[in-house]
């Protein structure tokens, strides 16, 4: 009788189990599935400028090539948004001169492969010098893979981001973007996080922008009303990049 109930017991124990794990599975490809689509129309508004040259070097790889280009940014996409909404960021980057490589992440999340930009700059060597970055989650991801590696990079961009990686004591260059109507972007963990970055990081607000426009994806859940237009957030913020870096590209 006991034998017959500890059976009963334990093929209980599994049904709960598998019931759970199936409930699991079921969440977690939902989570995934569920991302920021890239907005066609917005991105074919920016058109690729003549003399730089677009090309997918391998599948969820886009490399923005300007003619001559010493200075390169890997660009690291925001949580569960489709990384081609960057495109126009990159082509803006690119018509200021930067050479711009835009990686497609594990299920739109940086957190799957944080060491995504491993290999890319041993493909470029015309290349100087290199910065990496990225928006929102991916810019985080972009600063934890620097703490390894940083003395490869000039420095890093982040766009609605912090860093959540100690990078106070490195030499890197380190460029902070938000908008004032950012949402989403936790304000209270960006304002600790600020010790993790070198005491002359240079830190810009962006009046009228959010969270959702350094891409093209529409507006985010959660996000403030933007009081400018998504070109106007985007092309400010390519401007601000190509300054940042133009030290490197003299």
């Amino acid at each position: 009788m006991t034998v017959v109930k500890m059976k009963r017991s334990s093929k209980a124990v599994l049904v709960v189990f598998a019931v759970m794990l199936s409930l699991a599975v079921a969440f977690c490809a939902f989570y995934v599935s569920d991302y920021y689509r890239a907005d066609e129309k917005a991105i074919a508004a920016f058109s690729p400028a003549s003399g730089i040259s677009e090309n997918a070097a391998e599948p969820g790889k886009l490399v923005f090539m300007p003619e001559n280009a010493k200075t390169a940014m890997i660009f690291y996409p925001g949580g569960k948004v489709e990384y081609t909404s960057y495109i126009p960021l990159m082509r803006l980057c690119a018509e200021r001169g930067i050479m711009c490589v835009l990686l497609e992440m594990p299920f739109n999340l940086a957190v799957f492969d944080m060491s995504a930009a491993e290999d890319v700059r041993y493909s470029y060597p015309e290349i100087e010098s290199w910065y990496i970055g990225g928006h929102s989650l991916g810019g985080s991801m972009a600063a934890a893979y620097l703490e390894e590696s940083f003395s490869d990079y000039e420095g890093l961009i982040l766009l609605g981001s912090y860093s959540t990686a100690d990078l106070s004591e490195t030499d890197l260059k380190v460029l902070s973007l938000y908008g004032s109507e950012d949402k989403v972007l936790n304000r209270e963990k960006y304002e600790q996080s600020r010790i993790n970055l070198p005491d002359s990081f240079t830190e810009l607000e962006i009046e009228g922008g959010c969270h959702a426009y350094f891409g093209s994806y529409g507006l985010q859940e959660g996000d403030g009303n933007p009081t400018i237009s998504n070109e106007e957030q985007l092309i400010f913020t390519a401007e601000k990049i190509a300054e940042f870096v133009k030290p490197s590209q003299s």
